[in-house]
């Protein structure tokens, strides 16, 4: 084995142990509940920003455990978003209604429109 390939060989360790590094980092936090956020990582890990976003194994499981942990450290954000999705079934059903009695008020509309003609046509014909 030549000196080049002992060096990608060591860079690839190195590299995988600072991945193994991170995960790990990530999974503590999430067990003790403590909020996940790339200075913490950082502060922990002695690993650079750049490495928690640059690195894609990395940002996705970071990613997964801000959104696994959203509700969680702010349940506010969960009984917000349950007032959200109240308010949208109730403003659909309010959509819902308004639709039908537009629909309603088209059709007496056009009862009443040709009610009127056949007036005025009987109002001409009496002329």
């Amino acid at each position: 084995m030549s000196k080049y390939d002992k060096m990608i060989e060591e860079n690839q360790r190195k590299s995988k142990e600072k991945i193994e590094l991170a995960l790990q980092a990530i999974q503590d936090m999430l067990a003790n509940k403590e909020r996940i956020s790339v200075p913490k990582l950082m502060k922990k890990t002695g690993l650079s920003r750049g490495f928690f976003y640059k690195n894609p194994t990395v940002r996705d499981t970071l990613n997964q455990a801000v959104e696994q942990q959203a509700g969680m450290i702010d349940p506010r954000r969960e009984i917000l978003n349950m007032a959200m999705e109240k308010q949208i079934e109730l403003l659909n059903q309010k959509v819902a209604a308004l639709s039908r009695e537009n629909k309603e008020l088209k059709r007496k509309n056009e009862k009443l429109q040709k009610a009127l003609r056949k007036q005025d046509l009987n109002f001409i014909k009496n002329l």
